[in-house]
């Protein structure tokens, strides 16, 4: 005789704020701003789901369903198998010395195609899981970021609009070619101040962006690392060359993270041994066009440390006129993350000046006039 399973549990009833079944964007609204939970899933899920029995995702009553997932076990099952076989190649491979398989850099090269390969399978073994693909679109698989099937689904969500929408604002208001000659981000930046978050190219208050802003830096492939970021201003009038210098607002080395720790603190990291440059307040001066401020991410080389003599002598360098060349030595060609926005005079900007201590509060600009060519009466007589 078969036993007979649990019933499932009940949903709560529609009146309770719970973010599987809120539907109507009132209640999304009270939702966010109770709980600060948002809802899962999206708005036709949540509305059918008032009226469904609980029953779990992979037990779901349909025949069809039910024989397309054991197919998709039985190629899951192959994949493993797949999976095992090149590890065993690889720790053959490793126990090769270097002379016997043709020299180090054949060696190793060998080596990182086999895990490039590895990795790939580990993605196809779980790409057309059903119950994977519902934990990801209902927020449950970002927190399991050490997966590499989750890693690849959040790269292909993010390059499907965030990263098209960042392209666009970074081409719009010309970071390429002002700030870097060219840009291929593969890491997702997130900035916030306090609570406002940030979209690429927003205008943000001088008195909000007066304390440090937090950044969320997602990267995609495996491994921790150490990373380099710069908030650079390219648009700092100069008055005797009537063109503009840049100004570096934050500098810090040495900020580990990893596909599952993201968060960065600026204002939490440590002085002298991270902080290069501390926070600089952006600021405009009266009349002056907008300043762009770029934050920049940058991936030390090999995962090493920038050693005390380099921090020391970039510390001594980064006031005054800014070249971001200079400093990117010892770091990976291109940045691997990016993320702008913009600042222009406002109310509180005298005060965010005088309390860091920064001169020109007091001025405004003003625009040259162009000298009129000199006026040349014509000859009347030719118009008779």
């Amino acid at each position: 005789m078969h036993t007979a399973s649990p019933p499932p549990e009940a949903l709560p009833p529609l009146g309770v704020l719970d973010p599987n079944i809120v539907s109507s964007p009132r209640l999304e609204r009270k939702l966010v701003r109770t709980t600060g939970q948002q809802p899962i899933g999206s708005r036709r899920r949540r509305a059918a789901l008032q009226n469904s029995k609980n029953i779990p995702f992979e037990q779901l009553p349909y025949q069809c369903f039910q024989e397309a997932r054991k197919l998709l076990l039985a190629d899951r099952e192959e994949k493993l198998k797949q999976i095992e076989e090149e590890r065993r190649r690889i720790a053959k491979v490793k126990a090769v010395t270097a002379t016997q398989y043709g020299g180090e850099y054949v060696k190793k090269g060998r080596i990182v195609r086999m895990q490039k390969h590895l990795e790939k399978l580990k993605i196809l073994a779980d790409i057309n899981d059903p119950v994977i693909k519902k934990r990801f679109e209902d927020g449950e698989g970002t927190g399991d970021m050490n997966r590499p099937i989750y890693r690849y689904l959040a790269d292909q969500e993010w390059r499907k609009q965030k990263r098209l929408i960042l392209m666009q604002r970074i081409n719009q208001m010309h970071i390429v070619p002002d700030v870097l000659p060219s840009l291929d981000p593969t890491a997702e930046v997130k900035l916030a101040f306090g609570r406002r978050n940030v979209q690429p190219g927003d205008f943000v208050d001088s008195t909000i962006s007066e304390s440090p802003p937090r950044l969320d830096v997602q990267v995609f492939d495996k491994g921790e690392r150490l990373i380099s970021i710069v908030v650079l201003d390219p648009d700092v009038p100069n008055l005797e060359t009537d063109g503009f210098d840049s100004r570096c607002h934050f500098f810090a080395v040495n900020v580990p993270i990893s596909p599952d720790s993201t968060y960065v603190t600026l204002s939490g990291l440590l002085e002298g041994t991270q902080v290069l440059r501390p926070w600089l307040p952006p600021h405009a001066q009266k009349g002056s066009p907008y300043h762009r401020l770029a934050v920049l991410i940058y991936e030390q080389k090999d995962g090493t440390e920038v050693k005390a003599g380099l921090r020391e002598k970039i510390s001594s360098t980064v006031k005054g006129d800014f070249r971001l060349n200079r400093f990117t030595r010892n770091l990976q060609d291109q940045p691997i993350g990016v993320h702008l926005f913009r600042t222009i005079w406002d109310d509180g900007m005298a005060g965010v000046m005088q309390r860091a201590g920064i001169e020109g509060a007091n001025i405004e600009l003003k625009r040259q006039k162009p000298e009129k060519l000199p006026y040349k009466k014509k000859d009347g007589a030719r118009y008779r």
